[in-house]
């Protein structure tokens, strides 16, 4: 499927889920509560680079544009006006990037969409608590591999970007037809990317240290969130949580 399609079908699916929620205002709180836990999980989780000059701004990136509660809308609506002028307009890997970012966040929607129904099932029990039994309440452990997997594509994807001749350059001079096609968000999100891996230096060691460690440390919660007993699982949780605190 070319990628002006991947995008275009992405879109759709997540516009529908919003649509969704938007007719369920219990639903889209839900959805916004559980997207606040996931992020603040995920600062706890790597408050080490967070609170590290090299790797604070990667952690950052990940968490604001991957893992956060930001709103996406003006990034989507762009991707669904322009999905057809992205092969033309930026070279093969950046709409590589594109399609894969596309893929991602319309698969977190979905999750977070089915974790917020299970969520509103239990009102007054404690978030760890709640969070744990959603988890496990939906289920779907392929396509939580499958989320992690897309979100490494894309941090692997744009550390590549850093090693490409000229691209920088070539960004730079993309702002002004970026921003007259349309595309001012997602050229914003490229040249953050490609300067965040580039900051870790030119020879990826850096990059890939960081992304492996959040294969390891991502890979390894999705495994005890499924599979150890559910008091050690909230009680892990509980303790990263303090660490942020």
């Amino acid at each position: 499927m070319q990628a002006n399609h991947i995008i275009r079908d992405a879109v759709e699916r997540v516009t529908q889920l919003r649509q969704l929620a938007a007719g369920n205002p219990l639903l889209a709180a839900a959805i916004g509560e559980v997207k606040h836990f996931q992020a603040a999980r995920f600062a706890a989780t790597y408050v080490d680079f967070l609170s590290t000059e090299k790797y604070k701004t990667v952690a950052l990136f990940f968490l604001e544009e991957l893992y956060s509660a930001k709103d996406y809308t003006q990034r989507d609506a762009q991707f669904a006006r322009i999905a057809s002028a992205l092969e033309r307009l930026f070279p093969e890997q950046v709409v590589k990037t594109a399609v894969s970012l596309a893929q991602l966040h319309c698969l977190t929607e979905e999750l977070d969409l089915a974790m917020a129904q299970q969520w509103m099932n239990d009102p007054d029990t404690p978030q760890v608590a709640r969070y744990v039994t959603a988890w496990r309440g939906v289920a779907r452990r392929p396509e939580r591999n499958l989320q992690l997997a897309t979100v490494m594509n894309v941090g692997n994807e744009l550390d590549h970007l850093t090693r490409i001749p000229g691209l920088r350059r070539l960004l730079k001079m993309m702002r002004g037809p970026a921003s007259l096609a349309g595309l001012g968000s997602l050229q914003r999100f490229l040249e953050s990317g490609f300067d965040t891996f580039a900051s870790m230096g030119a020879d990826g060691e850096g990059a890939r240290h960081f992304l492996n460690t959040v294969q390891l440390r991502e890979a390894g919660l999705i495994e005890r969130l499924f599979a150890i007993d559910r008091v050690a699982c909230e009680a892990e949780i509980s303790a990263t949580l303090c660490t942020s605190r």
